[in-house]
């Protein structure tokens, strides 16, 4: 396997998501289920599967060979536990030079700025490792908490669009929000 990167916070410890980690996003997801389906996708009947989160492992790990996505995993240093997650998809080289963010925070670690530390590292490394110019990142209108989280990491909303996706079983509005990279 490459060397991936791994990323230190004050409370985290942060790697790429691959097959031999993906038991850990696993045991997150289900641990999570309820907290985070009311800002995600609905997810097919086989999605909580060991075999599933293998196989999500296994394309992560794939994705950042190819260069087209970023899914960083977030442990906190004393628990160990996985507690938050971070990815960066549709990353694009030339011309735009960009990629989406998405996130998540386990229920029991949010409220304490955990979301932004995770969130500030990775795009740290999309910025000075990755040398990407723009990150864009969606939340719901009624999704406070993300949008004081991309507010106060410097990003600015750029439009609304309405019934963009379909969450929690319904198509829901989105803000449009961006970071650029001024030194790209």
């Amino acid at each position: 396997m490459q060397q991936l990167p791994t990323l230190e916070t004050k409370r985290t410890l942060i790697t790429v998501l691959h097959e031999d980690n993906a038991h850990a996003l696993l045991a997150y997801q289900l641990e999570n289920k309820d907290h985070l389906e009311l800002w995600e996708p609905t997810k097919s009947s086989d999605f909580y599967s060991t075999e599933s989160g293998r196989l999500r492992g296994e394309k992560a790990y794939q994705a950042f060979l190819n260069g087209t996505a970023i899914s960083f995993i977030a442990f906190d240093k004393s628990s160990r536990k996985l507690v938050a997650n971070c990815n960066f998809t549709n990353i694009v080289r030339s011309p735009l030079f960009g990629c989406n963010l998405g996130y998540s925070v386990a229920k029991n670690a949010e409220g304490i700025g955990l979301g932004q530390e995770v969130v500030a590292a990775g795009i740290h490394y999309m910025f000075e490792v990755a040398r990407l110019h723009r990150i864009m990142a969606n939340h719901m209108p009624t999704n406070t908490r993300s949008e004081k989280l991309l507010k106060t990491l410097g990003f600015e909303r750029e439009g609304y669009a309405k019934a963009y996706l379909k969450i929690d079983g319904k198509w829901q509005d989105m803000v449009l929000n961006s970071l650029i990279n001024h030194n790209v």
